[in-house]
């Protein structure tokens, strides 16, 4: 199945947080966290008091495809009604409130609501209204509050960016995607060997041309090529694109 406009066919899977939007204003920025959920793996939204009601074409329209997370999206008239079924719920706070909780980061945050859905309970992140965000009463419902450490001087996002980076952190907290890798394509990394045979190749044809005549700076210069090689990563199309080079300048030299 897909949304009303033809989106993704984007199924939940496993327990996975719930996003609550406390009195949401506008619909484009509905539409907009719900695209941002979905990068994130979060399928499960609901609307606390929507100052415009609810649904709101605007807000599919600006979802990118996220349609079954609006699809399914439940409205409520408060946070205690939103929040009723969950074991444990975390709440956005963009600056400092004299409340006395424990502050995580959202990376923090993202590593409390892994344990929590993990024990196959049922976890809630709160976020605010665009304008002043999530008021004392909001978060008297959460056990911890969650804080971006942003650009001091700067920390101002919109909701969707607010979401986003929760729900980023959440994804990567179990991705198991190398933090490097080579992209190979249709080729494969050079082997050690395979490069050795290039440093010959070329050393060889320097050799030739004079250009290591001079015996006393030689062995440097040889070192430096070979460090030149050896530091970055190179595929066996690219040796092989090397030679041709090599030869190729070689045979016009004799030209």
């Amino acid at each position: 199945m897909t949304g009303r406009d033809g989106g993704a066919d984007l199924i939940a899977v496993g327990n996975t947080p719930v996003v609550v939007l406390v009195r949401p204003q506008l619909a484009d920025n509905i539409g907009a966290v719900a695209r941002a959920m979905a990068n994130g793996g979060l399928f499960h939204l609901r609307l606390v008091a929507p100052r415009d009601g609810w649904p709101q074409e605007k807000a599919w329209r600006n979802a990118s495809g996220a349609d079954r997370l609006l699809d399914a999206a439940t409205v409520h008239e408060t946070v205690a009604d939103a929040v009723a079924d969950l074991h444990f719920v975390l709440a956005t706070c963009p600056r400092p409130r004299h409340i006395i909780k424990p502050v995580l980061t959202a990376r923090g945050a993202a590593a409390e609501l892994r344990s929590v859905c993990g024990r196959d309970l049922r976890a809630g992140i709160l976020f605010g209204p665009e304008r002043a965000g999530l008021d004392n009463d909001d978060m008297a419902h959460a056990s911890s509050l969650v804080r971006y450490p942003l650009n001091p001087a700067f920390m101002s996002l919109n909701l969707a960016q607010a979401v986003m980076i929760m729900a980023y952190e959440w994804w990567t907290a179990e991705e198991a995607t190398p933090p490097r890798y080579f992209m190979t394509n249709e080729t494969k990394p050079a082997t050690k060997g395979q490069l050795e045979g290039l440093l010959t190749h070329l050393v060889a044809e320097l050799d030739e041309s004079g250009f290591l005549r001079n015996q006393a700076k030689r062995p440097g210069m040889v070192r430096n090529i070979r460090h030149l090689f050896q530091r970055s990563d190179v595929t066996e199309q690219e040796l092989r694109t090397l030679h041709g080079i090599v030869t190729e300048l070689s045979h016009g030299r004799g030209k």
